[in-house]
């Protein structure tokens, strides 16, 4: 795989049960470009590892005063600096391009993950967390992957140069062949505490950051309630134990360097009193002495990818366990079908019994707005899906189970727009430009969704639309714009898509009474003949629908009109009139549910419970 051919027309199933076990899937999955790069790395450390034995014919030559041994090495020196540049030119351009590679693999695989779950995703696991993944996780992982092709030509490198050693020089290649393992691993003891550190040192920062955001979102009620230097101090408190944390790692660090130098340095004196020695003695020539030293120095460098590959995955073995925990996340836990079309007929989820018949505009009233919002990311597919407890049967459409749809097929067929639906930064006529049947156009949509004075602002606010508010740019959620601007250009987004099911969770809620009740009007009329279903608790759009259903304790209690509900049922009048308990007791006493034989309104509101 080549940078130019990115994206990955399939990144692949990756192996989710550990850390390791992805970085191994990781790396198995671009055998191809490490390979490569270790090709390229034994070229370039052999090709330094002959430069000693160049350097040491040409000091014996001057010795020996042989012009022909001279010319040799001369040779032998330019060939060998040839092969160096050649080899570490590509070692460095094959790395980086598996580094890529793979970090574009790991966003692909996030991404994925990302749509199959939708919102249900930030349910189960942090925004923060995902977003964490995405960028400086990846970031990790593929210091990893480039790093490891590197240390397998710098470690058979090593071997070789030992190896090499030992058979041309007895007496000080196996010195080195002895002190070269030692080197190697140890910086191993001290990895684990300064990658403690490490973590210790961004999740404090990550803390800071917290607080800093929030402090400044909340500013201006900070000044309202005078408690801006607290959150100040709060904030100079968390800065200074970053500094720490961060002051402690360096140290660590520090240390680890500190000895990366040091062993070396010893085993170079070393190396040379003990050479020193067998020269004065006559037992090995200068350029011998020479060679084995220089071979000796040159080694620091593939060394110091022993020292890199453990502080990569010291860093990505975290990172990775992170990235796992996002991509472990399933759907659902049966298979799709293949090639399935989406199918017709009536929305049906099974846990609570809760029916929209096709081409019906259906209501749904929950008391409980968190229930309102869980049904609802059931009804599109998105629910979560706890393995430890029994499976939940999944909402049928047309009598086919939506989690045996491929995921492009339930999207397209049914589409969830929570209530704190999410503008991109572009224009309108880029919102507007999602995929669509093509039978609701954008003017339609924003005109059901009552969206004028939403046009007439954006027309206004930019000069360089040239009047046309389709051509006015959005800021990034759409920030620029109030609550009631946003909900409803997000509710025109959803209608142009013009799915063969739309789910509305509360999609009024922050709009006014009268603005309300004509994007109720809107929605009715667009709508008319596809299967619509909007959960909300306002009259006005209730009075709207042609069928409301009553949602109490994840089980449906009731089914009809809005208004046949609010003559016969104390339990939905209740909840859309914003009753009290005691006001709710006595409807129910005089519906006769309460008689007159005794019962308290304790005994009365358990009635209530019973028939429910």
């Amino acid at each position: 795989m080549q940078i130019r051919d990115l994206p990955y027309t399939d990144p692949g199933d990756p192996d989710v049960r550990s850390g390791p076990r992805f970085l191994f899937w990781l790396g198995r999955s671009q055998l191809n470009g490490q390979l490569k790069s270790l090709s390229w790395g034994l070229l370039h450390h052999c090709a330094i590892a002959g430069l000693p034995l160049a350097v040491g014919l040409s000091v014996q030559a001057v010795i020996d005063r042989s012009g022909r041994d001279l010319v040799t090495a001369g040779v032998l020196l330019v060939v060998l600096g040839v092969l160096i540049s050649v080899g570490d030119t590509m070692l460095h351009r094959t790395a980086v391009t598996n580094w890529i590679t793979a970090a574009a693999r790991v966003q692909q695989l996030l991404a994925r993950r990302t749509a199959e779950l939708g919102s249900a995703l930030t349910r189960r696991v942090a925004a923060g967390e995902v977003v964490a993944v995405s960028t400086g996780d990846v970031e990790k992982i593929g210091w990893f992957v480039e790093a490891l092709s590197r240390f397998l030509a710098a470690a058979t490198a090593l071997v070789l140069i030992c190896v090499g050693l030992v058979l041309y020089l007895p007496s000080l290649g196996v010195l080195v062949a002895i002190a070269t393992p030692v080197l190697a691993l140890a910086v191993l003891p001290l990895l684990p505490r300064a990658t403690r550190r490490a973590d210790l040192q961004r999740e404090k920062a990550g803390r800071a950051t917290e607080l800093a955001s929030d402090t400044v979102a909340g500013l201006r009620v900070l000044r309202g309630i005078g408690g801006e230097e607290l959150f100040l101090g709060r904030y100079r408190r968390a800065s200074q134990e970053v500094r720490e944390a961060a002051v402690r790692s360096a140290r660590m660090w520090s240390l680890i360097s500190a000895i990366q130098v040091f062993l070396p340095g010893v085993l170079l004196i070393s190396l040379v009193w003990y050479g020193a020695t067998l020269a004065r003695d006559g037992r090995i020539d200068v350029g011998q002495l020479v060679t084995v030293y220089s071979a000796a120095t040159l080694m620091l460098f593939p060394l110091r990818n022993v020292e890199e590959i453990a502080m990569a995955y010291s860093f990505s073995r975290p990172s990775a366990q992170r990235a796992v925990r996002v991509l472990s996340l399933r759907r659902s836990v049966r298979p799709p079908t293949a090639d399935a079309e989406a199918p017709l007929g009536d929305l049906y989820d099974p846990a609570t019994g809760l029916m929209a018949p096709q081409g019906v505009f259906t209501a749904v009233v929950c008391g409980d707005p968190d229930e309102a919002g869980r049904l609802a990311e059931r009804l599109g597919g998105h629910a979560e899906q706890d393995e430890a407890s029994p499976p939940v049967p999944s909402v049928l459409l047309g009598g086919v189970a939506l989690d045996e749809l491929p995921l492009d097929t339930a999207r397209t067929a049914v589409l969830v727009q929570d209530k704190d639906p999410v503008l991109l930064s572009g224009t309108l006529r880029e919102l507007l430009d999602v995929p669509s049947s093509g039978e609701v156009t954008a003017r339609d949509a924003l005109a059901a969704a009552r969206c004028d004075d939403v046009l007439d602002a954006l027309a206004q606010a930019s000069v360089d639309a040239d009047g046309d508010p389709m051509n006015t740019r959005i800021t990034e959620r759409g920030r620029s714009l109030s609550g009631g601007q946003r909900q409803r250009l997000a509710l025109a987004r959803s209608l142009v898509t013009d799915p063969q099911v739309l789910v509305l969770d509360e999609p009024t809620s922050a709009v006014d009474s009268h603005t309300e009740a004509r994007v109720a009007a809107g929605i009715e009329q667009l709508r008319r003949g596809r299967t619509t279903v909007a959960f909300a608790s306002s009259p006005l759009l209730l009075d709207l629908a042609d069928r409301v259903v009553l949602v109490r304790g994840g089980t449906v209690v009731a089914a009809g009109t809005h208004r046949g509900l609010l003559r016969h049922e104390p339990l939905y009048r209740a909840v859309v009139t914003r009753e009290t308990e005691e006001e709710a007791v006595e409807a129910a006493a005089q519906d006769g549910l309460a008689t007159v034989d005794g019962l308290r309104p304790a005994r009365a509101a358990e009635e209530i419970e019973e028939r429910a």
